[in-house]
């Protein structure tokens, strides 16, 4: 075994694979490619590689260091660890008052409800099973069954994209017709 792999041993077993990962592969990389070659080339690269090795070396040397000699506590908490403190220690702060959760829910509701039959009123009459607006007020509708949050945050989604649709310039392409070719 040359001195080059024992030194990556070495480093591999002081724990350089979790401290650095990506230069101890560039490490072995380097290794690989030095053994192909002879001459000048492989004098530079085995000097490049010596570089890497000490550098990789000191780094994991210093954060052995570090790990033993830990940061002192510091004497007195910040100020928004103190304010986190006392937001936790008050329970009546920690919670929600269950009446005002009521009224969020039962307006959320109302609010979905009517957004909803708006949209069902755009509908057309003689719409089709696979007509847009449609299958969308199906989709929203069993959405506001099966979860009324969720249905009230895609629907702020779905009036956003529709807005969108609605406020293109007036030279932008709408519905379907296509731009004269140039």
């Amino acid at each position: 075994m040359s001195d080059t792999a024992r030194a990556i041993d070495a480093l591999r077993a002081g724990g350089a694979q979790r401290l650095d990962p990506v230069r101890l592969r560039h490490i072995e990389a380097l290794a690989r490619r030095a053994t192909a070659h002879q001459g000048e080339v492989r004098r530079l690269l085995d000097a490049r590689l010596a570089q890497l090795l000490d550098s990789c070396k000191r780094k994991l040397r210093d954060a052995k260091n570090e790990a033993a000699d830990p940061p002192p506590p510091s004497a007195a908490p910040s100020a928004l660890a103190s304010l986190l403190t006392h937001i936790a220690s008050r329970d009546d702060a920690a919670g929600e008052l269950k009446t005002l959760r009521q009224h969020r829910s039962t307006w959320t509701r109302l609010s979905l409800d009517q957004r909803l039959t708006q949209a069902l009123a755009q509908v057309p009459d003689n719409a089709g099973p696979l007509n847009t607006q449609r299958l969308l007020n199906q989709a929203l509708q069993l959405m506001r069954d099966a979860s009324p949050e969720y249905a009230q945050r895609f629907m702020a989604h779905v009036e956003a994209l529709l807005w969108l649709d609605q406020a293109r310039l007036p030279g932008a392409r709408r519905g379907g017709a296509r731009r004269p070719a140039r």
